[in-house]
């Protein structure tokens, strides 16, 4: 089974082949994901939220992301695992982006990372790919910067915010990315800025016209219902399946129908009979 690597993407554009992206965050969901033939695994600073329960991803740091990359790393054997540079960890200089970038792949086992921004990152880009890091961009919502946005809300509705999110991503691919992902975009934006730029991008919330899609797994399989995006697609419901095996649990363990005797482990009657006489078979002491 070959491993995915960045010119397995660039040769899927090409063939027009779509890329398919979701995340992980620990070693069983890394294995699963990797199992069903997805392309590329993103270890997101989405875990902020869908696992660390924090409101945005903005308190998210690279030690966290760093031990969530090992897990996975342990779990795939063909996928391209890309870092989620985390919030402040490349922002203030070309050195702090070098040094953290290099611990995604030297410590976290990642194949690249992802860093969030357009024209005002593509210096840090060129920095970290000319030192052998391969860089996947993020345009249009940034949830970094929801705090600058106003929310999280749809990008490049107007001709002016168009042209900067086309200018992003020729920025970019200039500075040597090797994927662009797009998120929350008009979906015939999108696919304009797809047909400008000779790198995949990869759509979450911008449409069929992206050369991927990537969405965060828990969404996907209903485990974060604190809300939807619109461009979640749920395939499954197992918030409510582990609700309903939960509550199931509780009720056998009040009612002690768990453990049944298949649960339980035995012991020789002999060896059982000499316990019982020396101990008086578990009787609290008078």
């Amino acid at each position: 089974m070959d491993r995915v690597t960045v010119h397995t993407l660039q040769a899927m554009k090409e063939r027009g082949e779509p890329i398919v992206v979701l995340t992980a965050y620990d070693y069983p969901t890394a294995l699963l994901v990797d199992q069903s033939g997805v392309d590329m695994i993103l270890v997101g600073d989405s875990l902020g939220m869908v696992v660390h329960g924090f409101e945005n991803t903005l308190p998210v740091t690279m030690d966290m992301m760093i031990l969530h990359c090992q897990a996975v790393r342990r779990g795939v054997r063909r996928a391209l695992i890309v870092g989620d540079m985390p919030f402040m960890s490349y922002q203030l200089s070309l050195e702090e982006a070098k040094r953290n970038a290099a611990r995604f792949l030297a410590e976290g086992g990642a194949d690249a990372v992802k860093l969030e921004g357009g024209q005002h990152m593509a210096e840090t880009v060129r920095a970290l790919v000319e030192i052998g890091i391969a860089v996947q961009g993020h345009i249009g919502l940034t949830p970094q910067s929801v705090s600058a946005f106003g929310g999280f809300k749809t990008q490049g509705r107007t001709v002016e915010a168009a042209r900067h999110l086309l200018d992003d991503a020729r920025a970019l691919e200039e500075a040597g990315v090797f994927s662009i992902v797009l998120e929350a975009i008009p979906a015939r934006l999108a696919t304009l800025i797809s047909r400008s730029v000779r790198v995949p991008t990869i759509g979450i919330g911008a449409g069929a016209g992206c050369d991927g899609q990537v969405l965060v797994t828990h969404d996907l399989l209903g485990l974060f219902d604190r809300f939807r995006p619109k461009f979640v697609k749920q395939y499954a419901d197992l918030a409510g399946t582990m609700r309903e095996a939960f509550e199931r649990y509780r009720q056998d363990v009040r009612s002690r129908a768990f453990p049944a005797p298949e649960h339980e482990f035995s012991i020789p009657d002999e060896v059982w009979t000499e316990i019982e006489a020396e101990f008086g078979g578990g009787s609290p002491q008078e």
